[in-house]
């Protein structure tokens, strides 16, 4: 029978659960323990799909093609271990499956409640994982802030199954936050204690206090918490601030956490295997070059809505020995400004995804630049089909060239609906989602990236380049370097003659590690590298 581990926050929210969890999973897996991760969000969208990336956040694709919270790309990056439909789990899918299974006859005779039937669906969630991955520990963070109504039923089914499975089998962890107070020069252990007295009025006593704090918390401090919040003082682990999320599983580890879980759920494990990633984590820390990414986006003052771009940045840094300064330009401040007051100085833009006609005319001013100037651009998604429109518009002289997206009336749809899209009537989860295999053509970028012919990514997106306008874009210079060999459909566009201008359908994001970068943003660092050695070149304007 499978162990779980649970993960409550309390306090404030945006304390680090899902680092906490993934750390915990990393170090867990590096004693040969066999793991798995699982995210139960309260909110009542059956996934956030639809949801405003100011509101959520990054939206992480798995492999199967869910839309889950960016919590499950920490989970993946840190263990190294994909994810799909099983690892997030939703309010609103909870609902959704009790309504339907009242609707067909399965409740008859009762009157159906949140206890037992909506605990007992929470309850079934949990070991459908542990079934489907044969996992010796399954780690299950629980979104929201205890004393939050929407998570309320969440923490009843945890309760339930500490009384179910007995206290050898369960863990509850609880992050919390221990604040330094400056006017006083005093760390502050009162909200820990109230946070911890709310969790135990609902029936939860936590087994280990991750105490979220900016100082070292000193043994007597330790021994009050533990004190007040009836734990060991061994259980009040620290969760110090540090400078990379990557160096938090050897802060938990040298605190004593993955030797705490194991002897509290009586697991054995072996000596944890940490050499590589503590080599890893020096590398971050000790690079002295830095190279400049500008990242134009519509989202830029949430970070969060980049965050996997950000982490595969960190990790294409760490595979060509140098740090990344993000510099942030949202695309509505290029259309006031130009482009050139924004990118100047950078060594490499890279162009995310996004959805919708605000910010666009800058994203196509920005690409513009890059392709002008001999600057290193990447674009990803929405940031490959800006390159189409631009290309097609500037170089081609293709008047009026657009996304049906932004003009159904457009002269030129270079980037039109997939097909298979128009017969779409439901916005939640009807993109093309997930991975899916992509042919490789010789002589360009991308394959000397990958070194392989053959590659899988993940997708999230409606539209794609329509491959009517193939010839004429690449007699000008803008070829396809990457197609879905069964559909037909463009996966990559390179510029031959440029220092590095390729564009992807995919999200290579969303696959990249800490130790096994993206070989595409890894390439792409590579040449942004050479940028801030040389001087810029000034191409032609057909850009070849």
């Amino acid at each position: 029978m499978a162990k779980y581990a649970f993960i409550t926050g309390g306090v404030v929210s945006s304390l680090g659960k899902g680092i906490a969890a993934a750390s915990l999973g990393f170090l867990l897996k590096a004693r040969g323990i066999k793991v798995a991760l699982q995210k139960y969000d309260p909110y009542l969208n059956v996934d956030p799909g639809t949801m405003s990336p100011f509101q959520h956040g990054e939206v992480f694709v798995t492999e199967d093609g869910t839309e889950t919270d960016l919590d499950l790309g920490h989970y993946e990056r840190f263990t190294d271990i994909s994810t799909s439909r099983k690892n997030n789990v939703t309010a609103g899918q909870i609902y959704d499956a009790i309504i339907c299974k009242e609707r067909r006859g399965d409740f008859l005779g009762s009157t159906v409640q949140v206890i037992p039937h909506v605990t007992d669906e929470i309850k079934s969630r949990a070991k459908e994982l542990s079934s489907a991955t044969g996992a010796d520990i399954v780690i299950v963070e629980i979104g929201g802030t205890v004393g939050d109504i929407e998570s309320l039923p969440f923490l009843e089914a945890i309760r339930q199954l500490r009384l179910e499975l007995g206290r050898d089998n369960t863990a509850f962890i609880h992050v919390t936050l221990v604040p330094f107070i400056k006017a006083a020069r005093e760390i502050k252990t009162k909200p820990t204690q109230h946070s911890v007295k709310e969790l135990r009025q609902i029936g939860i006593d936590p087994d280990i206090l991750l105490c979220r704090t900016e100082q070292r918390i000193s043994r007597d401090l330790k021994e009050k918490i533990a004190l007040f919040c009836n734990v060991s003082a061994e259980a009040v682990i620290q969760a110090l601030d540090v400078e990379s999320i990557y160096e938090v599983p050897l802060v938990f580890h040298e605190d004593g956490l993955d030797e705490l879980v194991l002897k509290l759920l009586r697991l054995e494990g072996g000596r944890p295997q940490l050499d590589s990633w503590r080599e890893m984590v020096e590398r971050i820390s000790a690079s002295r070059d830095r190279v400049t990414v500008a990242v134009c986006g519509k989202y830029t003052h949430l970070r969060d809505a980049y965050k996997s771009i950000v982490e595969a940045l960190v990790h294409a840094g760490v595979a060509n020995g140098v740090s990344i300064d993000i510099r942030w330009v949202e695309s509505e401040d290029i259309e006031k400004n130009g482009a050139s007051s924004h990118l100047q100085g950078v060594h490499g833009l890279l162009v995310p995804g996004g959805f919708g006609e605000r910010g666009i005319n800058g994203k196509l001013e920005a690409v513009r630049f890059a392709r002008e100037t001999g600057l290193p651009f990447f674009g990803i998604c929405l940031g490959m089909q800006c390159a189409v429109i631009e290309f097609a518009r500037n170089v081609c002289g293709l008047e009026g060239a657009n996304s049906t997206e932004f003009d159904e009336h457009t002269p030129h749809p270079v980037i039109d609906l997939m097909e298979e899209q128009k017969r779409k009537s439901q916005m939640g989860g009807s993109m093309r989602l997930g991975s899916y295999p992509c042919e490789l053509k010789q002589g360009f970028k991308a394959i000397a990236a990958y070194g392989t012919d053959a590659i899988s990514e993940r997708h999230r997106h409606r539209y794609e380049m329509n491959p009517r306008y193939e010839s004429i874009l690449a007699e000008r210079g803008l070829h396809v370097a990457g197609i879905h060999p069964a559909a037909a459909l463009v996966e990559i566009v390179e510029l031959k003659g440029h220092p590095w201008f390729v564009g992807v359908q995919f999200h290579p994001e969303f696959k990249s590690r800490p130790e096994k970068a993206s070989p595409l943003f890894k390439g792409f660092i590579s040449a942004a590298i050479e940028r801030r050695r040389g001087s810029p070149r000034i191409l032609s304007g057909r850009g070849t």
